[in-house]
């Protein structure tokens, strides 16, 4: 660790507004970073009885005695690299930390002793950005929060609107979103689960799950013409119709999938290996979770059993029969066994869709509340004006109006809140992303496991950053 003094170019502080800031703020970054990861169990006294930071008998390094000192010494000068403390940088550019995470590891040789985490590398500032856009230009925004599902994202976005302006949305639309939101969360559980069996050294998985992946992109590119970033979800409703195409390719999608599935766990679920590695690594009990703000498959893994779409139903979660997957213990592999158990139910939930969903418009026929239909726009003039008026200003709640909706994204509570100030833009949006929330219990879990462990601590909670620069 690098120690700054007065005199070096990390301690230096430069006047508000100088263009040196924006040549000294990486070292000053570093140095407050490394700073922080050494006074993280600090004890300070102070006057009295009272006392400020973490007492002694929290503090993971414990107050080592004297022969465990010269015993370091000793070790230092022999020069024995396993009995070393030393500073370790995993990320930002790592792939296998998801994204932009950087973290920052105190090694005592192979075991984490401290580790704090370095998010904000992609420089968002999303929820400033949804203030000066309509509710509907923010739409494809929603997209490139966690891009592993935007469908999920667009259909939470929507909903949360919808309840602001008291718009209704039709029967079909609803049924239709969540086939949407069941197929995201598929696709990005195989993402997951490909990576997550790369990071602990087998490659066979991640190209079957891969190959599925790709499949659930052509269905959203028949779906709503975009493999990727989607924007298929409309204030009021859908952009468009599913055609029957698209229906006929999702039934023939779960069958093979189904199939599929299950012959990867007759491959996983007693592995050998694969159990090893995960089997007690990054261990959480139920209190942990709910202290730590785990959400989604983190928290059910842990015994707690918390979905959304069960406890506050949406769209039409509550009137399909699944089955919410948990276990008790709250280690990496139970984890695993709640996502692969999540994939079937969802195949059951969007079965069910498939065999009840119902006829009618996919939109709200409201001038004032959803985009009219092409045919309108071409062939009346009221239709254009809507069109235009739709573009322009947008959908307007009631001045004072606030809600709060969140849904079950793949990987946990996603839920937006706005604030409306009469206008077609709102006056404030906040996120509650469940891979933040899910970050902040990775330093718990790293601290006192083994270096070689961090990549299957990371992906076995499975955050993207996306998710979490906001």
């Amino acid at each position: 660790m690098a120690v700054t003094t007065a005199n070096t170019p990390s301690a230096h502080v430069a006047a508000p507004g100088s263009d040196e800031n924006l040549f000294t703020f990486w070292p000053r970054h570093n140095a407050a970073l490394y700073r922080a990861l050494a006074d993280k169990y600090t004890f300070v006294e102070t006057a009295g009885d009272g006392h400020v930071g973490t007492p002694p008998s929290a503090d993971p390094l414990g107050t080592p005695d004297e022969e465990a000192r010269r015993t370091e010494q000793q070790a230092r000068e022999s020069g024995d690299p396993l009995e070393s403390r030393m500073i370790l940088n995993l990320g930002p550019q790592h792939p296998a930390t998801h994204g932009a995470l950087r973290c920052v590891i105190q090694l005592d040789g192979e075991s984490i002793e401290r580790c704090l985490l370095d998010i904000g590398y992609l420089h968002r500032g999303i929820e400033k950005l949804a203030e000066v856009k309509t509710y509907q230009e923010f739409m494809p925004y929603t997209d490139r929060m966690d891009y592993m599902s935007p469908y999920s994202n667009n259909v939470g976005w929507c909903l949360a609107v919808e309840k602001l302006a008291g718009i209704e949305v039709p029967e079909r639309a609803q049924w239709l979103r969540t086939i949407g939101c069941e197929l995201a969360r598929i696709s990005s559980h195989l993402l997951w689960a490909g990576t997550m069996v790369m990071d602990a050294g087998a490659l066979s998985v991640f190209l079957w799950t891969f190959k599925y992946r790709e499949e659930i992109y052509s269905l959203f590119d028949e779906i709503a013409g975009a493999r990727f970033t989607v924007s298929h979800s409309r204030i009021g409703g859908l952009a468009f119709d599913f055609s029957d195409t698209a229906l006929a390719m999702i039934r023939a999608f779960c069958d093979d999938f189904e199939r599929n599935l299950a012959d990867w766990r007759k491959l996983l679920d007693r592995n050998r290996i694969w159990i090893d590695r995960n089997l007690g690594v990054g261990h959480v009990t139920r209190e942990e979770a709910i202290d730590l703000g785990y959400t989604g498959p983190s928290l059910r893994a842990s015994g707690v059993e918390y979905d959304v779409r069960l406890f506050e139903p949406y769209l039409v979660y509550d009137q399909v029969d699944f089955d919410v997957p948990m276990r008790t213990e709250g280690d990496s592999l139970a984890r695993y066994f709640v996502r692969v158990e999540e994939m079937q139910q969802s195949i059951n939930i969007i079965r069910q869709c498939l065999d009840r969903l119902p006829a009618g418009p996919v939109r709200t026929d409201n001038a004032k509340a959803a985009y009219p239909s092409k045919d309108e726009v071409y062939y009346s003039m009221e239709g254009m004006i809507h069109d235009f008026m739709m573009t322009d200003t947008g959908v307007a709640p009631p001045k004072g109006a606030e809600c709060y909706h969140a849904i079950e994204s793949p990987k946990g509570e996603l839920g937006f809140f706005l604030a409306s100030d009469g206008t077609g833009s709102p006056w404030r949006v906040k996120l509650n992303t469940p891979s933040y929330s899910n970050l902040q219990g990775l330093e718990t879990m790293m601290e006192g496991a083994m270096v070689g462990d961090t990549v299957v601590l990371i992906g076995s909670i499975d955050p993207v950053i996306g998710d979490s620069d906001k």
